[in-house]
């Protein structure tokens, strides 16, 4: 059994990289998409499910498991990996991210921060420590850092001096991880669309060591341009032995731009919300299934593809039961861009290993702007 969590980069094409990241839980390929399972649910889908749509990791949500059902109830329930039913790897985040974006009348101090539940109004505090003990009560196979997020647009003093408290915070962190064989603990990389920033971030996290390194700060609004432009150095300020890890994202063409530029491992909750809300996500780009031009049409949302969805059900279905608010179009559909996404995640890897992501990408591209089938 892995003592250590290892990462073993197998080929690289330009910037982007495929390899594996081993855990005692089993292999995570890379580049990796990891679905959200905020509840400890990825949402509409049985984790017998999400398995075979091919994830090898599922990420969990620090902040809302503390809050409902707690992080002391999940540990003596046996931990996360069996309270949901999930025996392959997790990555849980650090809460700092939802602390900053749902919690009610929030106060931020040196030591953590302080606020008031989203749910019912209850009173917690996070810190550095604390963000480490819930992690570590839940079992999660990668632990992220606690740190704070800013919210942009910020003056570059601000993103400096949140930078720079997350740069704190971090090293607590690692103090609060302490020795925990077979689990991985993440540094998080801040400083804004700032070059100078990105590279002092990254400087501090390296003196620290981590097992793996994420870009965050990103996908908060900035548009993707912007969110490239970071991407285009960023990675290069962390070590090429490590995993890179972009926090939220995002759009299938976000992920491919992301893996161009040396990202390893990515989330977000995209594929199973719209998949709740009708919208499914191919290779010809978006289809609003909700749209009345489905409502005779007998063919599969895709034709290529095997998911349940496509593999047994029209169009004209698949309209019918999200206009019906029917639970299964919800199912569907969410498995249907689960699949997806893994699919994209593979077709990567694969044309990595060959040398050919160049033309994968325009694949891609050209395939997207195709739009989608034509009405019948």
């Amino acid at each position: 059994m892995t003592r250590r969590i290892t990462f073993e980069k197998l080929g690289t094409d330009g910037k982007a990289r495929t390899g594996v990241i081993r855990t005692t839980r089993g292999d995570i390929r890379t580049p990796a998409f990891m679905p959200v399972g905020t509840a400890a649910t990825v949402k509409a889908m049985m984790p017998e499910s999400v398995a075979e749509t091919g994830a090898d990791i599922l990420l969990g949500n620090t902040y809302h498991l503390m809050l409902r059902p707690g992080a002391e109830r999940i540990a003596q329930l046996g931990g996360l990996h069996r309270f949901m039913n999930w025996e392959r790897p997790i990555l849980t985040d650090s809460g700092g991210f939802q602390v900053m974006s749902l919690a009610d009348l929030r106060k931020l101090t040196e030591k953590g921060v302080t606020f008031k539940s989203h749910i019912d109004g209850s009173r917690h505090e996070l810190t550095p420590e604390r963000s480490m003990e819930i992690q570590r009560l839940l079992g999660s196979d990668i632990v992220m850092c606690f740190d704070e997020c800013p919210a942009l647009p910020a003056t570059d003093q601000a993103v400096a001096e949140s930078m720079r408290l997350s740069m704190r915070w971090a090293e607590r962190s690692k103090d609060a991880f302490g020795d925990r064989p077979g689990h991985a603990l993440f540094g998080i990389m801040q400083g804004g669309v700032t070059p100078d920033l990105r590279e002092e971030s990254a400087e501090a996290l390296v003196d620290i060591g981590f097992d793996g390194y994420a870009v965050g700060g990103l996908a908060v609004g900035e548009g993707q341009e912007a969110m490239f432009g970071v991407l285009d150095y960023a990675p290069g300020f962390l070590p090429q032995d490590k995993p890179r890890y972009l926090m939220g994202v995002g759009k299938p063409d976000d992920i491919v731009g992301a893996v161009a530029r040396g990202i390893d491992m990515m989330d977000c909750v995209l594929p199973s919300r719209s998949g709740r809300t009708g919208q499914a996500w191919t290779r010809r780009g978006q289809v609003n299934i909700k749209n009345a031009r489905h409502a005779d049409d007998p063919r599969p949302l895709d034709e290529a593809c095997t998911c349940p969805a496509c593999r047994n059900y029209s169009r004209a279905y698949l309209h019918h039961v999200f206009r019906a608010q029917e639970m299964i179009s919800g199912m569907l559909l969410t498995w249907h861009n689960l699949h997806y996404y893994q699919e994209l995640m593979q077709s990567m890897r694969e044309a990595i290993a060959a040398g050919t992501f160049g033309a994968f990408q325009s694949d891609f591209h050209a395939q997207r702007s195709e739009g989608d089938i034509e009405p019948l």
